[in-house]
């Protein structure tokens, strides 16, 4: 048996395509099922709904054959344990600082001061800064990033951006982007040794499908 690791959402519609030109249709919609696991039109694959979060650790620790994560979360997971054989370019967006729209972020930022930032990617909001020269105070937060600026919570944000139409409409502004961020698919290296054959064919026919 072959277990898929997925999360509900914008990740699991834009693999579907893909899993449909590797010969895998997922017999249940997740968003009217109660299932966490749900079987598939190959008897030998199935698909188990985990968090976004937990999907790398799924897989890493041999709960899932193979996953579909974002790069966001694989950089804050460490990636320890796992194949990434190819990015999807599904679910793309970007990770991006964004303060109040009458925050000079220029000034903020010069070499050697110190800002707070909150952000659900600690390490990465880290490792940004640090390379900048900026120390952070670091606030880790798991929703509704938009509010701590808001409320003097935080200087900026880190978060992920796809049109820009939350920060606008709480009065926010994109002012560097981090990273550009797509779906990966995962895969456990144990797997790969054990059940070399059948991984193969799936990781080769999603690769066939991956839109240019």
């Amino acid at each position: 048996m072959i277990t898929l690791a997925l999360s509900k959402g914008r990740i699991f519609e834009e693999t579907l395509p893909l899993l449909k030109a590797a010969g895998i249709e997922v017999l249940e919609d997740p968003e009217k099922s109660r299932k966490l696991i749900i079987g598939t039109t190959k008897p030998d694959v199935r698909v188990v709904l985990v968090r976004a979060t937990d999907v790398p650790t799924y897989v890493q620790y041999g709960g899932a054959d193979l996953g579909v994560a974002g790069k966001d979360v694989l950089l804050e997971h460490g990636g320890q344990g796992l194949y990434q054989p190819l990015d999807l370019k599904i679910a793309k967006c970007r990770m991006s600082v964004a303060t109040r729209d009458d925050f000079d972020y220029a000034a903020a930022v010069k070499q050697g001061s110190r800002i707070r930032v909150a952000t659900k990617y600690t390490s990465c909001a880290r490792d940004f800064f640090a390379d900048k020269g900026v120390h952070v105070d670091v606030i880790k937060l798991y929703g509704s990033m938009e509010l701590a600026p808001l409320t003097g919570l935080a200087d900026a944000i880190v978060d992920l951006v796809s049109t820009g139409s939350t920060l606008k409409a709480n009065h926010l502004v994109e002012v560097e982007e981090i990273m550009k961020i797509s779906a990966r698919l995962v895969v456990n290296q144990a797997a790969l040794k054990t059940k070399r054959e059948p991984l193969r064919q799936i990781i080769d026919a999603i690769a066939s499908a991956i839109p240019e």
